[in-house]
């Protein structure tokens, strides 16, 4: 058993731990069930079960791997437009999302599906430093979807690198004298 103010209080029976919690006016919880013998706290249930959510929701606040952001592309893309996309994804990748690149076939582009590949292929090759194909182009029905995963390293910011550059030369420096 533990006290109200965390210090254990050893193996004790259920009716002398329930009349403890009950002299200190809290509850009796059982914290480790599986635990033998049993571990139990004396402590305010709710603000117990608060403080166990507060910290469920803090976890759950640091978790992204899950995300999936989608990046549509047409057939006939400006390479402006093209480039601004690339950085949506470079940007997603970096921040350790996977990104799905959608492109649809309109008219008379699904008679040419092999140009929608190459387009498919040119991303692949433009952020092979930051993401690689977790999932490769695959035509189904009238479009073709890719999923880009992010490279391990990758997520490092320009400015970063730029301070890790600054200190190197630093330190190569101060080897020299």
């Amino acid at each position: 058993m533990i006290g109200a103010s965390g210090q254990q209080l050893g193996v004790v029976t259920l009716s002398q731990a329930l009349a403890q919690a009950m002299q200190a006016g809290l509850d009796l919880v059982e914290v480790a069930p599986k635990a033998v013998p049993p571990v139990c706290r004396i402590v305010d249930f709710g603000k117990f079960k608060y403080e166990q959510e507060k910290r469920e929701r803090e976890s759950r606040k640091h978790q992204h791997a899950n995300k999936l952001k989608e990046i549509k592309l047409r057939l006939n893309i400006d390479d402006h437009d093209y480039q601004t996309k690339l950085n949506h994804v470079r940007e997603f990748l970096g921040e350790g999302m996977k990104v799905k690149i959608s492109l649809y076939f309109r008219g008379r582009e699904n008679a040419r599906p092999e140009f929608g590949q190459q387009l498919m292929q040119r991303v692949i090759r433009d952020i092979e430093s930051s993401g690689r194909a977790e999932v490769p182009p695959r035509q189904i029905g009238r479009g073709i979807t890719m999923i880009l995963g992010p490279v391990r390293g990758a997520g490092k910011k320009p400015h970063d690198q730029q301070d890790e550059d600054l200190e190197t030369a630093e330190h190569d420096q101060k080897n020299k004298q």
